[in-house]
């Protein structure tokens, strides 16, 4: 395969932390890690331009993800929290032209784990207001050459965008170069019928990939068509990283919020290292 593979820092750490990241960013590149993926869960946790020069010098590329904490709200909110959450939102972009991400992913529209009925007027109302509320975001971002790529997550996170076809409609609209989707496979396998159509249907609008196995363990270890999703992601043009995305226990803030009850791996080492095994070695199903 020719997708350059990374990991999330969540493996290990929450939230991450300038000594964290030089901890786990040798360990990552000398492992065969192409990409670390970092997020942003506060501003100031960890410095930008310090992790801009570490990661040059080990020859590893970043990628960054947006955390949608309690109080970051896009809609149905009060216009100050919408106005603090793209300001926090376009300090993430800030971070990414730092350290030399090309993307920013995450749930850019709701706080995880609020969730609320809507009917199909009030759904499109607030996709509406979600479009709105980006706008300014991508503008952004686009003058940071920097794209957005908004996450569908299952439904015990959100109620909000679940599928990408819902994903795909809430951001009509806005500019088709800037604004696209994040795919995570473990979301994918709860939400979508058809994981390799909605790949297919996101197109060339597929910004950022996630994988993990179903049970956010090590891609392989798992029930997934793995060759399978590749080929679809081939054959829609993607040609960016695949991150491994999976939690530590350690943090009980983190772990509750990801439902991480058990180990999923004999060690976060083992997670990350089998699963980029299984990623190198692993065929594509002819498309």
């Amino acid at each position: 395969m020719s997708n350059k593979l990374g990991v999330n820092t969540w493996v290990w750490t929450s939230p991450l932390t300038d000594d964290a990241l030089a901890d786990l960013a040798p360990r990552v590149r000398d492992w065969g890690f192409d990409v670390i993926e970092l997020p942003v869960e506060a501003p100031g946790d960890w410095d930008p331009t310090k992790a801009a020069r570490l990661l040059n010098d080990l020859g590893l590329d970043a990628t960054v993800v947006l955390v949608m904490g309690e109080g970051r709200e896009l809609v149905e909110a009060p216009a100050s929290v919408i106005r603090s959450t793209q300001d926090y939102l376009c300090h993430v972009v800030d971070v990414a032209a730092e350290v030399g991400s090309n993307v920013i992913a995450g749930p850019a529209y709701a706080s995880v784990g609020r969730t609320w009925r809507m009917e199909g007027a009030h759904r499109k109302a607030v996709y509406e207001q979600l479009r709105r509320s980006l706008s300014p975001v991508v503008d952004h971002a686009a003058s940071a050459g920097v794209r957005l790529a908004v996450e569908p997550l299952n439904r015990y996170e959100t109620s909000l965008c679940n599928t990408v076809a819902q994903t795909l409609e809430a951001i009509a609209g806005l500019p088709v170069e800037h604004c696209g989707v994040a795919l995570d496979l473990y979301h994918m396998n709860i939400e979508e019928t058809d994981i390799t159509a909605a790949i297919a249907a996101a197109g060339d609008r597929v910004f950022h990939v996630q994988v993990s196995g179903n049970d956010r363990g090590a891609p392989g270890s798992d029930h997934m068509d793995w060759p399978g999703i590749l080929a679809a992601l081939e054959a829609a043009g993607y040609d960016g990283p695949l991150v491994i995305e999976s939690f530590t226990a350690d943090n009980a803030t983190i772990a509750t919020a990801a439902s991480i009850w058990r180990p999923l791996a004999k060690s976060q080492n083992d997670l990350a290292l089998d699963g980029l095994q299984y990623l190198r070695t692993l065929p594509k199903e002819p498309t």
